[in-house]
């Protein structure tokens, strides 16, 4: 099942690429070329759940992290504000700090967690 949807993913991936629509007998088409054994029901639901997503966007998305900006925001090429304004070597010092505050807790206890 696992490789199914795997090839699902991949047909609908080079479709994009070659800029065709993705529809079950493309799917189809590009299984038996590359000898895959699938389940017959899976090329149409992949079909019918792409039928109105632009892939090309789901693909720039990957990795963005947090939820996908309202239609019409600004991307970062259009001067949007980062998340973090913070320098790396501030983060480092937030971190360190945190990091000795956890230790004198556990040294005025007179115990440590490994000890």
């Amino acid at each position: 099942m696992a490789i199914s949807k795997l090839a699902c993913i991949y047909s609908a991936l080079i479709l994009q690429d070659d800029e065709v629509t993705v529809m079950e007998d493309k799917i189809n088409a590009l299984f038996k070329t590359a000898g895959v054994n699938f389940e017959p029901f899976w090329p149409g639901l992949f079909a019918k759940a792409l039928n109105n997503v632009n892939i090309a966007s789901l693909i720039f998305k990957v990795g963005v992290g947090g939820p996908a900006p309202a239609a019409g925001g600004a991307s970062p090429a259009e001067g949007a504000v980062p998340a973090s304004t913070t320098s790396p070597a501030e983060e480092k010092k937030k971190e360190e700090a945190k990091n000795e505050e956890s230790k004198e807790s556990d040294d005025d206890m007179d115990f440590g967690l490994f000890d």
